[in-house]
């Protein structure tokens, strides 16, 4: 039985909808919205007498997480979002003038903002295009203390060589960081096997989970070098005692949790995170991959103009696609008015299936973009 018809109850949304915006808000799983429904009606009904349910969530959280990347509990915090996951290390590292990160032009503002700022600090920036091949990104990355990249570029689709990335920053001592959220939930991420350092990504994209409510992982030996972005009761290790004034930091990820989290938004993380794990990301991969290429495919055929590269090594949940003389959200509008949800983006229609997407869905649209 394929993946789709298997796991149809956990998305009632198919129902109703062709969710094809996965690249910006995706419909939550059965799982993730009873488990936030069971929070919302345990507070309705007890308040916090279950405060140990509570705790024992936003460790799940942390564990799931870890699993999911080959990392350790110990390693991820929970955040607000990829940004604030971002931010806490681009502007909670030792930076020094004259200090050197490669980043990519095309990239989402989230991982674009936090190393422009830091030319203001004397820190030079190389910029690059995530379509660079290896051996110019390799030069790049000599004398770099970091290179930030995402996984899947958030217009394009672009899937990077994460491994071979990781290699390139390694053989340097260059630290690396990836902006997860495109590709986390959807394709195999191994920060060990990919010498990553530092991973950031929200729920509510390729993870099915809800909004406001992300990962960060530090690798274990790096958390000493970056400083808490923000300071409050949770970050130090003491912070049950509410009548101590010792400020040492707790000796986990969790020092970069300032305060009270999003306990909602960890149960349905949670819920999600453990349905990608149940049905394996390895399994989810091929699947997204080949929604994908229908896609592709199937607009290029219809005399559409697709952008980026796509090949079965760079090819992801993404794809754009454009037609000369007529406006992507009119586009958009009508695929809306048929039931299919896409998204305008910069002069595009941009299109991100999950793996529980019935194939035939996508030549229903494809049909319907014959007319357009």
């Amino acid at each position: 039985m394929a993946l789709w018809e298997k796991y149809a109850d956990q998305f009632p949304v198919t129902k109703k909808l062709t969710y094809l915006n996965h690249a910006a808000v995706a419909p939550l799983s059965r799982r993730a919205a009873e488990a936030m429904q069971h929070l919302a009606q345990d507070a309705l009904e007890y308040g916090s007498q279950h405060y140990a349910e509570w705790m024992e969530t936003y460790d799940g959280v942390r564990r799931a997480t870890a699993k999911l990347i080959n990392a350790t509990p110990e390693e991820i915090a929970i955040v607000k979002n990829t940004s604030e996951g971002i931010a806490t290390f681009a502007m909670g590292f030792d930076w020094q003038p004259g200090d050197v990160v490669v980043a990519f032009l095309e990239e989402f503002p989230a991982n674009y903002y936090p190393w422009k700022r830091l030319e203001a600090r004397g820190v030079e920036v190389r910029w690059l295009s995530v379509f660079d091949p290896l051996d110019k990104i390799d030069a790049a990355a000599k004398g770099a203390r970091l290179l930030a990249i995402s996984y899947v570029q958030y217009l394009s689709g672009y899937r990077v060589n994460l491994q071979a990335i990781g290699e390139i920053c390694a053989s340097h001592g260059c630290l690396f960081l990836v902006d997860a959220i495109q590709g986390l939930g959807a394709f195999p991420i191994d920060v060990h096997l990919d010498d990553i350092d530092v991973l950031a990504a929200d729920g509510h994209k390729w993870l099915l989970g809800p909004e406001g409510c992300g990962v960060l992982y530090i690798r274990r030996d790096l958390q000493d070098e970056v400083e808490p972005l923000e300071f409050g009761w949770t970050n130090v290790a003491g912070y049950a005692d509410y009548a101590s004034r010792d400020m040492k930091l707790r000796s986990d990820a969790g020092r970069y949790e300032c305060g009270t989290l999003n306990t909602i938004g960890c149960y349905g993380l949670r819920a999600a995170l453990d349905l990608l794990l149940e049905i394996g990301v390895a399994n989810i991969a091929p699947d997204v991959q080949a929604l994908g290429d229908r896609i592709w495919n199937g607009v290029r055929e219809l005399g559409f103009e697709t952008l980026g590269v796509r090949t079965p090594e760079t090819g992801a949940g993404i794809v754009s696609f454009r037609k000369p003389g007529i406006e992507s959200p009119v586009i958009v509008r009508r695929l809306r008015e048929a039931g299919i949800i896409a998204a305008p983006r910069q002069g595009w229609v941009r299109t991100a299936p999950h793996f529980y997407i019935e194939p035939a869905k996508i030549d229903e649209m494809l049909s319907l973009l014959k007319s357009v």
